[in-house]
């Protein structure tokens, strides 16, 4: 990292003990919380602008649940007896003259391109692109926050390319453009969450650091409830008018997020741009008031000495610094196995409501609220939960209930049943992610963090794009091999260590210290 200011004080490389085991030593953890305080409105006024952002990430995860539904139909020749439009289900089979969509054809995609009796790999193709580029963005991206672009400007740079693709995806006149428009929504957004929870989670104590993360949660949640309203509102205007209404307050966002978020003062003592850091602590500090514990002169922040991380974590090697790094690899193969079963409920389910015999909006807003209890739990008893037992426990009933949402009953009130044990599923997976992320987060130093929660969430879309296939085999076995395989890659937690009032380290060498430290 060339000429950075070292980040943290140093002393004679001849003593055995590592510097950041010295007792007198403060690590720059709690070098911060001792500038700017555990907790102020400044950081939360930060971390809700931030976590905001999540808002708008959902809006683009789940907006084909609606723009690409295949909408109702009703026969046109009501009197002819002889009519065989009557008892069919499919409109594939009927004449062209014989049956007609209930609303204007410019309402789905689906009836706008004729795409009702294309074959099913045609029909999902957008949703697919959205995925495939979320997997591929996330590769790519993932470790600029860590190394050139910062928190801060990989939060912008993100939610700008997906709000003008958004915009722009309006204007497609085809499905191959559409999907191609899709893939690169799903290229830009792959990294927002990530960039937002370490970006949100920097700026506070250990004591507060899962409760702010929390609120990107609650945030998700809001977009995710949003769709529903926004397009039953407009559910009589052409599809692209929900691109419209989704993309414009995205890029007023993006605005907002340049002129008034701060980067990371951890990221950038990292990097060796003390100054930068030094002036953002000045500017979150004074609004905290009596929180803060130091006074932020220039005198204190002149006689500060740091030392730098001594691996060169440069463009895309924070990857290879995880997979090289013994301990950093077995964290990561277990979060990232953990996180694929996740996503296998958390997208699938919502994805696949269009299938059930219930309304969509309601389904769409049930699936919604679910959430709410979700994050809810998790605000109130993150400080409490341990993340071990927490995502043991979430992993396995998601499991339960996805095999008896999906098994078969000739009673009415089976329907209404599964429908429930879908919901109990999604609150599970729900609370599973929450944890799971907050987990992550505490797991991996500051050098690394931000691609590692990136590697966690990319697991997670997989496991998404994973579970219509999933779903396919439960038809046929009942249902096990399904959503019920989600319930055992839960068990991948045994191999990860508690992390629950433990201080979270900013380099590699420093969290290799501390667990040689606990061995002793």
């Amino acid at each position: 990292m060339g000429d950075s200011t070292p980040l943290l004080p140093e002393i004679n490389s001849a003593e055995s003990e590592p510097p950041l085991l010295h007792k007198h030593v403060p690590s720059l953890d709690s070098t911060i919380e001792r500038c700017i305080g555990d907790f102020g409105w400044a950081q939360f006024l930060q971390a809700f602008l931030v976590s905001f952002s999540w808002f708008f990430d959902a809006q683009q995860t789940f907006i084909t649940v609606f723009t690409d539904a295949e909408p109702t139909w009703h026969c046109t020749q009501l009197d002819d007896p002889n009519n065989s439009c009557h008892s069919a289900s499919n409109v594939c089979l009927l004449p062209q003259n014989s049956w007609a969509w209930d609303r204007p054809r410019h309402t789905s995609t689906i009836s706008e391109w004729a795409l009702q009796c294309s074959p099913s790999i045609v029909q999902g193709m957008p949703a697919s692109a959205f995925f495939m580029g979320c997997l591929i963005g996330g590769l790519a991206l993932a470790t600029l926050a860590d190394t050139s672009l910062g928190r801060k400007n990989m939060l912008f740079l993100t939610c700008l390319v997906m709000s003008l693709s958004t915009f722009l995806t309006a204007f497609s006149s085809n499905i191959w453009i559409y999907s191609i428009l899709r893939f690169i929504t799903g290229f830009g957004r792959a990294t927002i969450g990530t960039s937002a929870l370490v970006l949100s989670t920097e700026l506070v104590g250990r004591r507060w650091r899962g409760q702010v993360g929390v609120i990107g949660y609650f945030c998700f949640t809001l977009g995710f409830l949003s769709l529903p309203a926004i397009a039953y509102t407009q559910r009589a205007h052409s599809w692209r008018t929900l691109y419209f209404c989704t993309s414009i307050p995205t890029f007023l966002y993006c605005i907002m997020v340049h002129f008034l978020v701060h980067e990371s003062p951890r990221w950038l003592f990292l990097r060796g741009r003390k100054e930068e850091a030094i002036a953002t602590l000045k500017h979150i500090a004074p609004i905290n008031g009596t929180s803060t514990k130091t006074p932020l002169t220039s005198s204190f922040f002149s006689n500060l000495s740091f030392e730098q991380e001594t691996r060169n974590v440069d463009l895309y090697s924070a990857i290879k610094v995880l997979v090289k790094s013994r301990w950093a690899f077995r964290r990561l193969s277990a979060v990232m196995a953990i996180g694929f079963g996740v996503g296998m409920v958390y997208y699938g389910m919502p994805l696949a409501l269009g299938s059930l015999d219930f309304n969509l909006y309601l389904s769409v807003t049930f699936n919604g609220l679910s959430e709410l209890p979700a994050s809810l739990i998790t605000l109130v008893f993150i400080a409490k939960m341990n993340r071990k037992t927490s995502l043991l426990v979430f992993t396995s009933l998601s499991g339960v209930f996805s095999i008896m949402s999906v098994l078969k009953g000739t009673h009415p009130i089976w329907k209404t049943l599964q429908i429930v044990f879908e919901l109990v599923s999604f609150f599970s997976a729900c609370s599973a992610l929450n944890v799971l992320l907050i987990f992550t987060i505490e797991l991996f130093p500051t050098c690394v963090r931000n691609s590692a929660v990136s590697m966690v969430r990319q697991a997670v879309v997989l496991g998404g794009v994973f579970s219509p296939m999933l779903a396919a085999a439960g038809r046929i076995n009942g249902g096990f091999l399904s959503y019920g395989v989600f319930g055992v890659f839960g068990l991948f937690v045994v191999c990860l260590q508690e992390t629950r009032g433990r201080g979270i380290c900013d380099t590699m060498d420093e969290e290799e210290y501390k667990q040689r430290d606990s061995y002793l």
